[in-house]
């Protein structure tokens, strides 16, 4: 019970906190003072630096619950904040939904990242440190996970453990009969495509994976949501992992996980746009911005689909190689099931896309038929106006009133024409409602 009051009295001053920081910054904003500029990042920093001594005090506990409570702005607020030594720690302690939006990078780092080496310690992957040559020699791993490496790390990696390692750089769309192959020396190479979903982009990075004397090699060129959940639960559950043939199961079965998240994504995002689609009137404006959002969705999706038949053709010829114990074949058989599954649903997303796309340019053609209509009705009303004002500007018009002083002569011609285009538009007014009534009594 005092664990929640402390849970709850620390959730109330992080969110007092958060509160300050937006008003005072709102105030800041608002005066008109020398030196806004300063006074605001002094302001700002200020409340960064009781930010990160509150979060410096709570448990790691405390923070997980704290961090499942807070809005998505919030949470990205708090994560910021939070000591890089303390991130994997909480993350295996808050729910999976958050965990999935936290492990997603929202910026490609610029700095080339070490090598991560992981080999099995009471069932459980652990983490070597590696930091000079010697370090990577010393190690037996199961795992070794190279994100955007210098050339000075592949070459460490390819000589300790002779293995043909490629570079990032040149992963490339390859032909499928390239892309899966096994050497003669008995190195099975693998490269595949995973997904990497983010709110300003979605898009495949191309991984390239190797099977070597019991060591599962991973290089690829940015860091991907799906290797860092396959990290994450590797290290908390033990038995997760027994071989490193377990681990690049795993990450299949991680990424098939992913993509199903990121669709129900896109369910809910076009479900939104649906709720936009099927009202009584859309203007054109609106129209384009749902236009623009069903293309993204629809680009998504895609890749989606993409990305689970290069992850069941990576598991065919796993399979086909016949380099899986019977328990990894059920377990290949579980992942195929689930893509599936998902083939299913990207295919439904597809006609859900088209038929959403369908009704909002069938909203456009209404639009540009009531245009229209407005344009004929127009041009219609002044059809007999002008026949008559072309009669007006004739000299004979001119000899038949000779005896009528002009202004008087001129003005009840231009009564007459205003009076017929009155009556051509109140004569177009009552057929257009004789058709409503009429159609109003139709069974």
């Amino acid at each position: 019970m005092n664990n929640l009051e402390n849970i709850k009295t620390d959730f109330d001053d992080l969110k007092n906190l958060l509160t300050k920081q937006k008003l005072v910054e709102g105030l800041v904003h608002r005066q008109e003072m020398p030196k806004q500029d300063l006074v605001e990042s002094i302001v700002h920093r200020q409340n960064l630096v009781e930010l990160e001594k509150l979060l410096e005090r709570l448990s790691i506990h405390s923070i997980a619950r704290i961090l499942e409570t807070l809005q998505d702005e919030e949470i990205q607020i708090v994560w910021q904040h939070v000591r890089e030594a303390r991130k994997e720690e909480i993350l295996l302690e808050v729910s999976d939904s958050i965990r999935v939006e936290l492990v997603a990078e929202s910026k490609q780092k610029s700095q080339s990242m070490v090598i991560r080496v992981f080999d099995l310690h009471e069932g459980r992957l652990r983490q070597i440190p590696i930091y000079t040559r010697k370090n990577l020699a010393d190690a037996h791993p199961i795992w070794v996970d190279l994100v955007a490496p210098e050339e000075e790390q592949l070459a460490w990696a390819r000589e300790i453990f002779g293995v043909q390692l490629p570079d990032p750089r040149e992963l490339t769309d390859l032909e499928t009969s390239a892309r899966f192959y096994i050497e003669d020396n008995g190195e099975v190479h693998l490269h595949s495509d995973f997904l990497l979903d983010r709110d300003d982009e979605s898009h495949n990075v191309a991984v390239a994976l190797v099977l070597n004397n019991g060591t599962l090699f991973s290089v690829r060129s940015e860091e991907l949501p799906v290797f860092r959940l396959q990290r994450l639960r590797a290290r908390a559950q033990a038995g997760y992992v027994s071989e490193a043939k377990d681990v690049l199961l795993d990450l299949y079965a991680a990424d098939v996980e992913y993509s199903a998240n990121v669709l129900e994504d896109v369910y809910a995002r076009l479900e939104n746009v649906g709720k936009q689609v099927f009202r009584s009137y859309i203007t054109n404006e609106e129209a384009a911005r749902i236009l623009t959002t069903i293309s993204e969705e629809e680009d998504i999706n895609g890749r989606i689909r993409r990305n689970v038949l290069d992850t069941r053709n990576a598991l065919s010829f796993l399979m086909r190689a016949k380099l899986l114990s019977n328990s990894q074949h059920d377990d290949v058989r579980e992942i195929l099931r689930d893509i599936d599954s998902l083939d299913g649903h990207t295919s439904f997303l597809f006609n859900k896309i088209n038929f959403q796309m369908d009704a909002t340019v069938g909203f456009l053609n209404v639009n540009q038929n009531v245009d229209l209509k407005r344009l004929t009705i127009i041009s219609v009303v002044f059809m007999p106006v002008n026949i008559i004002a072309g009669i007006g500007g004739m000299s004979e018009f001119s000899m038949m009133t000779n005896a009528i002083p002009w202004p008087v002569a001129y003005g009840t011609f231009i009564l007459v024409m205003v009076a017929i285009g009155m009556l051509t538009f109140l004569g177009l007014r009552s057929l257009e409602n004789r058709k409503i009534q009429n159609h109003a009594r139709r069974p």
